[in-house]
């Protein structure tokens, strides 16, 4: 239990809707409290709302009171005719940052491509590794080569397919087909 010192904000008056009593046999009931803050969560909004109560003295004897508690609304809570709520200290969710679906399960994207890393310089035939962009043996600055340029320079002799970034796991299946995989 507070009361209302406890807090600097200015509450304001909102209707409460208290539940039945099927034991007692009484039906739901609305009694006028304060409202104190609004939150929102991630299942809807919630209001901190003082209820009117009696707290117990040491010397025996009895003083209003307020009991806070924080009720699930608009179930438990009515506005009350001629009140303005814009006052109210409100605390809406912050926004979630925008995701995919893809990423959420592919994770990061890396760049779409392969680069080449010549190996030899100079005369004879281009010597070459194909890497994935984010491979650690692949050069930096290199121009990032779509699939279709990949793998015309995969099919060179001289070229072999890097299998620490999985860009001969990616594209061994489109130059030599699906067969060996099937076994057909």
């Amino acid at each position: 239990m507070t009361t209302p010192s406890d807090d600097a904000a200015r509450p304001v008056p909102v209707r409460v809707v208290l539940p039945a009593d099927p034991v007692l046999g009484q039906p739901e009931q609305e009694v006028v409290a304060r409202l104190w803050r609004r939150r929102q969560t991630e299942t809807g909004w919630v209001y901190l709302v003082g209820l009117p109560s009696y707290r117990d003295l040491e010397g025996g004897g009895v003083e209003a009171a307020e009991y806070r508690v924080w009720v699930r609304a608009p179930e438990h809570v009515r506005p009350v005719d001629g009140v303005d709520y814009d006052q109210v200290p409100t605390e809406p969710l912050p926004p979630a940052p925008p995701t995919s679906v893809v990423r959420e399960v592919l994770g990061e994207r890396q760049p779409s491509g392969w680069v080449l890393a010549k190996v030899r310089k100079g005369r004879g035939p281009a010597r070459g590794v194909l890497h994935a962009p984010h491979c650690e043996e692949a050069p930096e600055g290199a121009p990032l080569l779509d699939v279709q340029r990949a793998l015309d320079v995969a099919e060179n002799p001289g070229t072999q397919l890097c299998t620490l970034c999985g860009c001969a796991q990616e594209l061994t299946p489109l130059l030599s087909g699906f067969d060996h995989i099937t076994g057909s």
